[in-house]
């Protein structure tokens, strides 16, 4: 199993912190797709306020629908990887992790 693949697994950085999670987001690359959804979200939300303030209605709804879904889809996938790595762990999503 190559590395990136082993630290997917085990995304915790145990040689240089104490710190459970501590740069899991950079560590797990899991994560990624959906930080990049939500940005886009956000890029959409922006895209939609600003068609609003120009006048274009079929721009404002194209970017309406499409923000949150984005939105949306980018936080499941970072709750659900996150419910992956708690899980590896042996606690729920909900289990307090203080940092």
């Amino acid at each position: 199993m190559p590395d990136y693949e082993r630290e997917n697994e085990h995304p915790q950085d145990d040689v240089r912190t104490i710190r459970a999670h501590a740069g899991e987001a950079i560590t797990d690359s899991r994560n990624w797709p959906g930080y990049v959804l939500m940005a886009l979200g956000l890029a959409a939300l922006g895209l939609a306020l600003t068609a609003a303030g120009g006048g274009f209605e079929g721009w404002v709804l194209i970017t309406g629908i499409a923000s949150p879904v984005l939105l949306l889809a980018g936080l499941a996938v970072v709750l659900l990887e996150r419910k992956r790595v708690k899980a590896a762990e042996g606690k729920s999503l909900l289990d307090p992790g203080g940092h």
